[in-house]
């Protein structure tokens, strides 16, 4: 990228939006980025992407939500000036050019590298995760593989497809009660925000749990429920990762599920967790590594599982984009941890140009030495 300068501002793309069942969630995150962006150090163009799909250019005069009004652009797939042109005959006559990416559309479309490997494409830095880490830590289940792998601790899990539970879905609620019984968490293996997730109390509640499921994905996780405390810490960095404090996450009656996470008043959370400073310790220690089996970038919440009756834990998840509110629980932990909400939006703007920085001075072509 062109130095253009310390007095410029640098032109931020800030998406939100998308095709998931996230969609509502992400407008709430873009709206606390915007006001918390410093207007001294960037210009903003907001980008709405509407739940068909389509890019829509936003002012940052106005609220995010009043984006998707705006004139319909798109982004070329190749490298060149990082300009979003007008989509069709309709759209404004004008170009606007971008240095870097905040996208916070979360789930599918956004969070799962196919919107990363269009930046690459088009040779633009962006905040968080590549293709590879994006697509990996959005699923699951092969998150889980991975970290099991690499000597993580990870509750126990097997996979239903939905093209065996259409065929005969007696014969897979029977395996799945053969190797685990309940209570289990029943989740689609690429969606966020607890959508689709169910607790499975007895085992006649299974077909109907692998049945919401499969309305979300074609891929289904079922694992086994723990009485378990659920702790979350953020972390920042690429090569070199670094954790914040702990925080715990109580709601009032039964699980974290969507209701729990955006609309109960209720759920407490506790920054910092109260645990010793050896769970801590352990926690952030592994939290790190986590991120690094899973190929983070950036910035990344990675979930835990702390059971009460044997004080074990286990990575239950590593979110690559976490919410982004000024109440959730990733620039809450990072508050809590020293560094202010516009300060954390600054370090992962200079985290997602460093990468870029570090990525352009590969050689991409062949020459004999």
């Amino acid at each position: 990228m062109v130095d253009r300068g310390m007095m410029e501002k640098l032109r931020l793309g800030l998406f939100f939006g998308g095709r998931s069942v996230e969609h509502e969630v992400s407008i709430a995150s873009a709206n606390s980025i915007l006001k918390a962006l410093d207007p001294a150090r960037y210009e903003v163009f907001l980008i709405g992407v509407s739940p068909d799909g389509r890019w829509h250019l936003g002012s940052p005069d106005r609220p995010p939500e009043a984006s998707f009004d705006g004139a319909e652009v798109n982004l070329p797939a190749a490298p060149g000036p990082h300009t979003l042109v007008p989509a069709g005959p309709d759209s404004a006559d004008a170009t606007t050019a971008l240095d870097v990416v905040f996208s916070i559309i979360h789930g599918q479309g956004g969070e799962d590298g196919t919107l990363q490997g269009l930046f690459e494409l088009a040779d633009l830095p962006y905040v968080g995760a590549g293709v590879l880490g994006s697509a990996v830590q959005m699923d699951k289940e092969v998150s889980k593989r991975l970290l099991s792998a690499a000597g993580i601790p990870v509750v126990p899990w097997t996979v239903v497809r939905k093209s065996e539970l259409a065929h005969d879905p007696a014969e897979v609620a029977r395996r799945v009660l053969g190797d685990f019984q309940p209570p289990l968490f029943v989740k689609p293996a690429n969606l966020g925000s607890s959508v689709g997730i169910s607790r499975v109390a007895q085992a006649e509640e299974l077909a109907a749990a692998l049945a919401e499921a499969a309305r979300y994905d074609t891929k289904i996780l079922v694992e086994s429920a723990i009485d378990a405390r659920e702790i979350e810490i953020a972390t920042l960095g690429n090569d070199s990762v670094e954790a914040s404090i702990p925080g715990e996450i109580r709601p009032r009656s039964g699980w974290y599920d969507y209701e729990a996470k955006y609309v109960a008043e209720d759920t407490e959370l506790l920054v910092p967790a109260p645990i010793s400073q050896e769970q801590t310790e352990a926690m952030q220690r592994i939290a790190c590594e986590a991120v690094q089996v899973l190929e983070g970038a950036g910035l990344a919440r990675v979930d835990f599982l702390l059971e009460r009756s044997s004080g074990e834990f286990y990575v239950n998840e590593i979110n690559s984009l976490p919410g982004f509110t000024e109440i959730s629980m990733f620039p809450r932990l990072w508050v809590a941890s020293g560094l202010s909400y516009p300060a954390l939006l600054d370090r992962l703007i200079e985290l997602a140009l460093e990468r870029h920085r570090t990525r352009a001075r590969l050689e991409t072509r062949y020459q004999r030495t």
